[in-house]
């Protein structure tokens, strides 16, 4: 794992914790849901398994710690700096929500307890891969909701910030509740359904449209998804309903979708190809499908790709890693951030989730009544003691989660805000360092 896939200052302050002594200090970080996006009821937590494997395997190789030393930012750092570099591993614990739950504002996905550089190393990968991949499974999920048991299928790898981009977000919207992926190499490596057609320049190679068909139908057999809408939809319509089976289904990428597929539907019943799905692609996202379905579109199955995969309503999920507490010597120090609209809460936290309720509290707290504890050690002193699930057992643990989530929390506008309230335990931590903050002024 490449340990220069960080910011700068992650390790200008790591050198900067050697200088001081500090480097021995065990911090507690917290990487929270600041706020939702707007829109958004909940959020899916994702890319726990990245996070894990990142830790795990978080190595300096020696030109990596040589090419620091060339940066003018390091000519005045310890050598013992360059030294914990060489003998670096993750010996810290890690506590996470397990990947599906749902979470709401204000709610932390993960905890890392570690020596203080250990814990601050990985704040930039661990953000950027908690907040991703929750972006996009919380988008799959809205999609897939909007589809009304249609399955939804995630198609958008070339329209991703990087190729890359493309194999996690295959990942992400699986878990999300899409049925699978374009991304072969999604497919591969996370084991999720991989689905594909042809493109217009498949059918365009051809001198005849039924031609180009007609080879795919022999490739594909039971499998064969005809994309016709490259010249006249109804003559393709018609040219599929002449070849007969075996066929699994047409594809719509442009036009009335909802005019188009009830006038292919009537082709393909009158064919005797009833079983013969229509997928509808192009531009896609939750409120088209919505519509699409509301207007009556005879259509089995959704391709999305640019909506899922940027989320261009909600590019961003407002995820944040703070310190929450500090140990050096026996002693514990709580800590916080008081600046306007960027408070943070002390301590090492845990959720507890209730019937009707979320409600925030110290991680040494036991909850009254019947509640979940959400929160659970992952890695314990560097070493793995909670292996993550199999991805299809994610992607149902998801579906769980989102299906007792009440209605009022779905609305693709406006949706209520769920209650999340703090335990009076963290109450008075919290006020206990504030006050405490503010007398050293």
């Amino acid at each position: 794992m490449n340990a220069l896939l960080t910011d700068l200052y992650e390790l200008t302050m790591g050198a900067g914790y050697v200088l001081a002594g500090k480097q021995h200090e065990v911090a507690t970080f917290d990487l929270t849901i600041r706020r939702l996006p707007p829109n958004r009821g909940y959020a899916v937590a994702a890319g726990l398994a990245q996070a894990v494997e990142y830790l795990l395997n978080l190595r300096f190789e020696e030109e990596e710690i040589e090419y620091l030393r060339s940066l003018s930012q390091f000519q005045h750092a310890p050598e013992d700096f360059f030294t914990l570099l060489r003998e670096f591993r993750f010996r810290g614990d890690l506590f996470a929500v397990p990947e599906g739950t749902l979470l709401f504002a204000g709610e932390p996905a993960l905890t890392v307890r570690a020596p203080i550089f250990e814990a601050q190393l990985a704040e930039t990968y661990l953000l950027s891969t908690i907040g991703y991949q929750t972006m996009i499974a919380t988008k799959a999920s809205r999609m897939t909701r909007a589809a009304e048991g249609r399955a939804v299928v995630e198609f958008g790898t070339r329209r991703a910030y990087s190729p890359e981009a493309g194999v996690i977000a295959g990942r992400a919207a699986y878990i999300g509740g899409c049925a699978g992926t374009s991304n072969t190499l999604s497919g591969m490596r996370y084991g999720i359904p991989v689905f594909g057609t042809a493109a217009h320049s498949w059918v365009q190679s051809f001198e005849s449209e039924t031609e180009s068909f007609r080879v795919l139908q022999k490739l594909l057999q039971e499998g064969t998804i005809y994309l016709i809408d490259t010249y006249d939809t109804m003559e393709a319509a018609r040219a599929v309903a002449n070849l007969g089976k075996p066929a699994f289904g047409v594809r719509l990428d442009s036009g009335d979708l909802v005019a188009l597929s009830r006038d292919v539907r009537r082709i393909l019943d009158a064919a005797g190809l009833s079983e013969c799905k229509i997928m509808a692609t192009g531009n896609l996202n939750e409120y088209k499908i919505g519509a699409l379905i509301a207007d009556g579109a005879q259509v089995d199955s959704f391709g999305v790709g640019t909506d899922l995969v940027i989320s261009p309503d909600a590019p961003g999920m407002s995820v944040v890693y703070k310190l929450a507490e500090i140990q050096s010597n026996g002693r514990k120090r709580f800590t916080a951030k008081f600046s306007e609209d960027k408070e943070t809460l002390p301590g090492g936290k845990q959720i507890f989730r209730y019937e009707d309720r979320d409600v925030l509290g110290c991680s040494w707290e036991c909850p009254s009544g019947e509640a979940d504890a959400l929160i659970e050690p992952v890695i314990l002193e560097g070493e793995l003691v909670r292996p993550p699930l199999a991805i299809k057992k994610i992607r149902d643990y998801t579906m769980r989660q989102l299906k007792r989530l009440p209605e009022e929390y779905h609305h693709l506008e406006s949706p209520a805000a769920y209650p999340v309230v703090l335990s009076e335990e963290l109450q008075n931590l919290h006020r206990s360092v504030k006050e405490s903050h503010q007398g050293a002024l």
